[in-house]
This record gives structure tokens, C-alpha cells and sequence, in this order.
């Protein structure tokens, strides 16, 4: 259980600090009471109550004139909610405040991982939320019911809709992602996304023309600032403002490429030759998989919000709206998996785009630790907003890189890590600057894997096969790549890195 008390100590819980795991109760408040915060705590992550201890600390016990008994406690969670949550509860001898031999009751409650418990009279609901347990109300609770796995908001039909409503070109690119060759109506059907001839909401999502009219909750916007911060009304520092509101499956690879345009890239000379080296602000894959994980995990039965993704001089927030997910803590968020929308996390996987086993989160902590830069940090803001931000630590990572690099060596095993994928090519200073961010890409892909090609170029990008194309013929016109091919239909046709001349 996540919680940080493991023994049990009277003395300790008379002034530890209550909190979203800890509270503690007077024996006078009645059973009815007591098992509202030992619902609350099944239905968040779990939590202590220590009862015959007032809120001030004063130890009262039992003796005190109006406790209940001891007894009717340890049996509350069986006789006052349904289902019945698992409560260990144990007897702890003290003195109380009167100098009599007396005892507190500590009941340890575990989350309840599958199911939302209720007060069994009326089917009320509570939640534990910081230091308090808290009612819910009906859209509160159907949230906590997608989040225990209950129901799932991308399982719910959307009555108006029909197959006409799906966008062909994102149903293929995810029918060539699985290699398969079944018609549309099959393919939606077995996915789970096609009941009775209407579109479910993940159905909608993930492959619906109008999906960010029909589901608003379902797009998501970028946002570079010019600074560290936003700023307000006159002063207002935003430059690139763009939403992505199509299909799903459509919007991350776009969203993958307009991104990408939007970070900066480092060029060092390597001390004694023509040869520069291109240091990513961030690496790729714990940004996008930030993303990506914002999209997969996102509470989508919260309307009226989307995800945010800002990209700062020093830094790159992803806000999406919802608590964390299931069982899933900041604690345990790097190894503990749980997917509140496992339809469009199985067609995500279908691209590559989630990580099975428990992978993704750690291995944006391992990238960025590979690459020299700050741990991520994750918040849960309030329960509504879970926060991810990235910072590229350029104010001294860069002076850093610069001088290990006039040093003719690289700092630390990290940098060196986080160089391996630079681009190693004979370029001036001069040609370099005048490099798009796409042929930068293009030289990049060519140098690390010894080839490029206007498919490969296109994916990584986010970008047209024309638009790759062109870009690859131009670097074959100035003689940085060499075409290699035996006709321009070739499929097996590739560009790679135009080698140098050996000074005379």
C-alpha cells in the first residue's frame, strides 16, 4: 500500500501532519462516519485511520464518555459499504489523556484496484482529497468508475454516428500499422470500436472525420512561448499557437512533426577538423512519449478541457486534465502500469507509439538521464491536472557540452551517450546554418545509420513522401547526400552522406 506509515506508533500519530493517506478520529464519532474515510480511502490509493485519537492529538481512547465501541469500528467497513473494502485493523494498548489504561484502533485500507465502494444504505461515494474525504457527485463519481475500470468512457456508443462518419485515410494508416487486409466494417468491429452500426467514443476519437467536434475533449494544442514565461493580455509571449483535432491516429504523427520544428538544435565544431556535431535540445522519446502517454492516459469524461503541451525557453510542460490513473501514484509512476482508455492504447501500440511492460515512463527518466538533463518532473496538480515538465538545463549544459568538446573529449558518460546521436558530417559553419530543420533530420538519419530515405525521413518528420523528397533531392543537388539507386522507381533507392575530399 502507498502509503508512508509502516509501523504503528501512538506516539506518531498524536502529531504526524493528516494528509491524503493519514487521518484520525475521536471514538465519539459514530460508525456511519468512520467508514465514510474508510471509503474514501479504498477509493483512492489506499490510506490509515486511527481512531481514539482527537484531531488536536489528544490520545482520548475509548473510555471517554459517548465512545462508541471498539467493536462496531473494526466491523464498519462490513456493515456500512458495499463492497466491503479489505481492512486490517489492529488494537494498540496506550494511556489516554486521563491517565487510564485505555486503546486506539489503527485500520490500514488498501485501494480498492477494481471497483468503486459505496455507502450501502443510499450508494453515496467518497473520495479522499488531500487531508479531507469528500462526497462526490454523480459525474465525479462516473470519472472514479472509469477509473477503477468499471466502465470505460471509450466503450460508450455515440448513437448519432455511423461507419460514414469514419475518415478513411487514418482507418488505413492504422490497417497498414497491423499489416492487415480486412474491410473497414470487419476491422472496426473487431477492435471493438463498431456496436450496432455506431461509432463508441474511442471509435470516434481515434478515426472519426469531425472527431474534435463531435468528442471537443479529444484535441490537443501546442504552444511555444518566447521566454520562460507565458505572460498575460499586452504582454502575452506566445508565438506558435496550434490545435490538433482530427483522428487520433492522424493528429500524433502531425503533432510528432510540428513539435519537432519547434526545438532547438546546438551545433559544435570538433576541435581540429571541418566536422560539427548537432546536440538536440530535448531527446525525442521522453517528450513524445509524454505526449503520447498524455493522450493515451487523459480523462476524457472531463469536458470543456484538453491537453496542453508548452514549449518554454527552458523548458517543456505537457498538462492533461485528470487525476492519475487506477492505481498509479507519483510514487510508483515509473514501474506501475494502468490504462484508463485501453482501446486507444492497443491501437497506439499498433504504432509503436505505447511501450508495453511498464516501459515508457522509466525510459523517459533514462533518456534524460542519458542526455545530461534534469530527472522529469510529474505533479498531480489539485487531482485535475497531472503535469510533466521537461527542462532542457541549457544554461549550463550547453557551456558544458562547448567546453568538453574544446577539450576534444566529452564531459561525462551521459553526454557521451546523448552525442552518439548527433550529427557527425563535413560541414562549415557556414553550410550548416543554412540548414532547414528537415535536412538537419535528413543529415542526421544518413549519419547515424549510414543511409536515408524519403519513407524513413517522412515518419520521423511528420512530413509528406513529396515534401521528404524534395528535401532529399536538394542535399543530392549541393552535394551533401549522394543518390544511390538504379532507377528513379527503384523501391530499394536510398540517399547517403556525400564523403569528403582528402586535402592534398
Amino acid at each position: 500500500m502507498d502509503h508512508p506509515y509502516a509501523e504503528n506508533n501512538v506516539e506518531a500519530f498524536t502529531h504526524d501532519p493528516e494528509g491524503h493517506y493519514f487521518d484520525r478520529k475521536s471514538a465519539r464519532k459514530d460508525t456511519d462516519e468512520i467508514a465514510k474515510h474508510l471509503m474514501a480511502f479504498a477509493n483512492a490509493a489506499g490510506g490509515k485511520l486511527v481512531v481514539g485519537i482527537e484531531d488536536d492529538g489528544t490520545v482520548t481512547g475509548f473510555k471517554r464518555d459517548g465512545a462508541h465501541s471498539i467493536e462496531a469500528f473494526e466491523q464498519a467497513h462490513v456493515t456500512a459499504l458495499s463492497p466491503s473494502p479489505r481492512v486490517e485493523a489492529e488494537r494498540l494498548e496506550t494511556v489516554n489523556d486521563k491517565g487510564e489504561d485505555d486503546q486506539v484502533l489503527v485500520m490500514d485500507v488498501p485501494c480498492s484496484e477494481n471497483q468503486v465502494v459505496r455507502r450501502r444504505k443510499d450508494g453515496k461515494v467518497a473520495l479522499r482529497q488531500g487531508d479531507k474525504s469528500v462526497w462526490l457527485d454523480y459525474e465525479q463519481i462516473r470519472s472514479l468508475e472509469y477509473d477503477k475500470g468499471e466502465y470505460f468512457f471509450e466503450s460508450e456508443v455515440l448513437l448519432d454516428t455511423s461507419i460514414e462518419d469514419v475518415d478513411r485515410e487514418a482507418l488505413d494508416m492504422y490497417r497498414r500499422a497491423l499489416g492487415a487486409s480486412v474491410d473497414d466494417e470487419k476491422l472496426l468491429r473487431s477492435l471493438g470500436v463498431l456496436k450496432d452500426g455506431h461509432l463508441t467514443n474511442a471509435g470516434m476519437m481515434l478515426f472519426g472525420e469531425n472527431a474534435g467536434f463531435v468528442l471537443p475533449q479529444s484535441r490537443f494544442r501546442v504552444l511555444k512561448i518566447d521566454g520562460t514565461e507565458m505572460g498575460a493580455g499586452s504582454n502575452l509571449r506566445i508565438v506558435k499557437d496550434r490545435t490538433f483535432e482530427g483522428p487520433l491516429v492522424k493528429a500524433i504523427p502531425e503533432a510528432r512533426g510540428f513539435i519537432a520544428s519547434q526545438l532547438r538544435e546546438y551545433q559544435f565544431q570538433v576541435p581540429g577538423i571541418m566536422e560539427f556535431k548537432t546536440v538536440p535540445e530535448y531527446p525525442e522519446y521522453p517528450w513524445f512519449e509524454g505526449l503520447v502517454n498524455a493522450v493515451t492516459h487523459r480523462d476524457y469524461s472531463i469536458y470543456g478541457e484538453y491537453i496542453r503541451v508548452y514549449i518554454f525557453d527552458d523548458r517543456m510542460l505537457i498538462q492533461s486534465p485528470g487525476r492519475l490513473p487506477g492505481m498509479v501514484t507519483l510514487e510508483n509512476i515509473r514501474h506501475r502500469r494502468f490504462s484508463r482508455n485501453p482501446i486507444i492504447a492497443r491501437v497506439f501500440t499498433a504504432f509503436d507509439w505505447v511501450r508495453e511492460l511498464n516501459e515508457g515512463v522509466d525510459k523517459i527518466y533514462q533518456e534524460m538521464g542519458n542526455a545530461g538533463l534534469p530527472e522529469p518532473e510529474y505533479i498531480n496538480q489539485d487531482d485535475y491536472y497531472l503535469k510533466l515538465t521537461l527542462r532542457n538545463n541549457l544554461d549550463e549544459r550547453i557551456p558544458r557540452l562547448r567546453s568538453s568538446f574544446m577539450r576534444g573529449e566529452c564531459a561525462s558518460d551521459a553526454e557521451g551517450s546523448a552525442l552518439q546521436h548527433g550529427v557527425q558530417v563535413p560541414l562549415d559553419i557556414t553550410t550548416l546554418a543554412t540548414l532547414s530543420q528537415n535536412e538537419i533530420a535528413a543529415m542526421r538519419i544518413a549519419a547515424e545509420q549510414g543511409r536515408v530515405t524519403t519513407k524513413e525521413l517522412a515518419s520521423k518528420r511528420g512530413i509528406t513522401t513529396r515534401t521528404a523528397s524534395t528535401v532529399l533531392k536538394g542535399l543530392a543537388a549541393r552535394s551533401l547526400l549522394t543518390w544511390q539507386g538504379n532507377s528513379a522507381r527503384d523501391p530499394r533507392q536510398y540517399y547517403e552522406i556525400t564523403p569528403k575530399k582528402n586535402s592534398q
